[in-house]
């Protein structure tokens, strides 16, 4: 009786795990690209500013996030810093199976689909605060957390940089609440803690 109940145990958890979702099905790994060289364009910005906060943007690999293609090793050069139609993914597609996915945003001085109608006091606050020009925190996928303490003087110096860029018009898909089915690709990085004491 008890060989019956262990055999009949291990066939139900076969057939179990058969049936269960396995998220590596339908993800391959990707190598995401880092941005250098990115043209600037006249500003009415000093060039040193402008020159520093290219350095600190490419530093920081704002343009891996922020070009399409670029998070799956293919970035868009006539793109950079325009948006991405490829999201990450912020919560955990090995929990559940529609995880909710952030499309980087257009970060060029575009009017109508970038940061062109921000001030530079709006985008000062979003890198250091992570609160855009609507008022709306953001998530943590952009990494404001790690800028918080960044000196006014460098992330004004983003902001002369990210205003030397060409205008690119570009809309980025809408953000995908947890739950939902994304209708473009997505990739997924994050940390996650263990449930488990550390002893």
């Amino acid at each position: 009786m008890l060989r019956k109940l262990m055999v009949s145990t291990l066939i139900l958890g076969l057939w179990a795990c058969q049936q269960s979702y396995n998220p590596l099905a339908d993800y391959e790994l990707k190598e995401p690209s880092t941005l250098h060289d990115v043209p600037v364009f006249q500003s009415n910005y000093p060039a040193e500013q402008v020159q520093r906060g290219k350095y600190i943007a490419e530093l920081l690999g704002c343009g891996t996030c922020h070009t399409d293609g670029a998070l799956v090793g293919s970035p868009d050069m006539k793109r950079q810093f325009a948006g991405s139609s490829i999201g990450i993914a912020y919560s955990n597609p090995f929990v559940i199976k529609n995880p909710g996915v952030v499309y980087p945003a257009n970060i060029t001085p575009d009017i109508a689909t970038g940061i062109g109608s921000w001030t530079d006091d709006n985008l000062v606050r979003l890198l250091r605060t992570g609160v855009d020009a609507h008022g709306r925190q953001q998530l943590p996928v952009m990494p404001w957390p790690g800028y918080a303490k960044m000196v006014e003087e460098d992330a004004r110096s983003i902001v002369a940089f990210l205003r030397s860029l060409k205008p690119v018009n570009n809309m980025v898909p809408m953000n995908v609440d947890p739950g939902q089915k994304a209708v473009s690709p997505f990739v997924h990085f994050g940390v996650y803690q263990s449930r488990q004491s550390i002893r």
